[in-house]
């Protein structure tokens, strides 16, 4: 395939190039690619980047299908723009032995149009107690996680740090002390209150975090915390960081564009673990982003079935999805705010991404994967559900309006969405 007039940032600039794909690689990078016998995709000038990179997503299978499928799952991160996704653990099974790990593998073998990377669990069935089989899922695994759920005994993670060191696998932690929920359904704060719902107090995140962070110290652990979400997560991060300590971190979109200010009545839609906080919060992991503090940007993908997520947030299943609007919420929310460029934003779903776990993509130049995702910026559009091509349809942002649309994405060489063609997607894989 060849695809032209792409719009690419080169040595510091935009530049309008050709890139030909062949074989799953990039194989050229020209400013004219002679067409004849090439297939081509002409990308009129948008602007082309490497494929986003997703390191924390739920996707349901094996276990859950009703909620969403592998098929639909990986379809609706292509329409994101994403080519490499790692799904989170908690399954049934959860993929906390080989051959529990097995059923997963091949299920994204028969069904993922775009490159899925899993997770093994840190314990068995996620209960915080034993160890998982660690050694023998390393080499057919991400990385390591109980994602859903914190390790609650300090030895038990540090236990796991320790093999996972050896076994040079990153830890990825879902912070949160189960002590400190105290039944909580959204941010303890002025809107908990004046709402009369229960609230979860930031310290249930940060308080792990602390523990966690001298835990990684201790054995020398690739040590990476999911979500962060509070203003003195953010602190506890950058204080690692300058003391040597190998932790990186991610923040979610929806905790940059939105606070607990924007949930304005009860309704399930809104509830997400962690949840929102308050706006000093969201300026914190801004300001995270800006210095280097939170390495990444991932989205927490969490599709649920309708009738989970409208009702009450007391009883309504935590989680939002986020494949398809990660980008156009945050191209407009930092992007033409003018907090971010849009390199910059880029660099947070790619490149930066790959830098955190040494991984071979996120970049476009010869004889990388052929990963690339089309992106027009200049049209603004709604986001609406019934258009999605996940099941699930759990957003708030429904009905809003942001710019930065992605117009085709290939993965490994291969053409795994394009826009024109969304019907028929939809249509075939429904």
């Amino acid at each position: 395939m060849l695809v032209k007039n792409a719009k690419i940032f080169l040595e510091g600039h935009w530049a309008y190039r050709d890139l030909l794909l062949e074989d799953g690689l990039i194989r050229e990078i020209a400013e004219q690619i002679d067409p004849e016998g090439h297939e081509v995709l002409d990308a009129a000038g948008h602007h082309v980047s490497p494929g986003f990179i997703d390191v924390h997503v739920h996707w349901r299978e094996p276990g859950f299908p009703h909620k969403e499928t592998i098929a639909q799952a990986s379809r609706a991160a292509a329409r994101g723009g994403f080519t490499t996704v790692m799904p989170m653990p908690n399954l049934n099974p959860v993929p906390d032995s080989l051959d529990h790990l097995q059923e997963q593998l091949d299920l994204i073998a028969q069904h993922s149009v775009i490159r899925a990377l899993p997770y093994g669990a840190i314990t068995k069935e996620e209960l915080g107690a034993e160890l998982a089989d660690l050694t023998n899922l390393a080499d057919r695994v991400f990385a390591f996680s109980d994602d859903g759920r914190g390790v609650q005994d300090a030895n038990t993670m540090y236990e796991a740090m320790r093999l996972a060191s050896q076994l040079d696998k990153p830890i990825v932690a879902h912070c949160e002390d189960n002590s400190l929920i105290r039944g909580g359904c959204m941010h303890d704060g002025k809107r908990s209150r004046e709402l009369g719902l229960p609230g979860i107090p930031s310290i249930c995140e940060s308080v792990q975090i602390a523990r966690d962070i001298l835990l990684a110290e201790a054995t020398g652990c690739h040590y990476h915390v999911c979500h962060v979400s509070t203003k003195e997560s953010v602190r506890l991060v950058r204080e690692a960081k300058a003391n040597g300590i190998k932790v990186t971190c991610e923040v979610c979109p929806h905790h940059l564009v939105s606070d607990e200010n924007d949930i304005t009545h009860d309704t399930g839609l809104w509830k997400m673990n962690p949840p929102l906080r308050a706006t000093e919060d969201r300026q914190a992991l801004i300001a995270g982003l800006l210095d280097g503090t939170i390495d990444l940007i991932a989205t927490d993908h969490a599709p649920h079935a309708r009738e989970e997520k409208e009702c009450s947030m007391t009883q309504a299943a935590f989680g939002i999805v986020g494949s398809e609007t990660a980008f156009g919420l945050l191209y407009t929310y930092l992007v033409k705010s003018g907090l971010f460029t849009l390199e910059d934003l880029l660099a947070l779903m790619t490149s930066r991404v790959a830098d955190a776990f040494e991984l071979p993509y996120g970049r476009l130049a010869v004889g990388q994967s052929a990963d690339l995702v089309i992106l027009e910026t200049e049209t603004a559009y709604t986001i609406d559900p019934d258009q999605f091509l996940s099941k699930g349809r759990n957003t708030p942002y429904g009905g809003q309006e942001v710019y930065g649309r992605v117009v085709a994405t290939i993965c490994q060489g291969k053409l795994v969405y394009e826009e024109d063609s969304n019907e028929h997607i939809k249509n075939k894989y429904r």
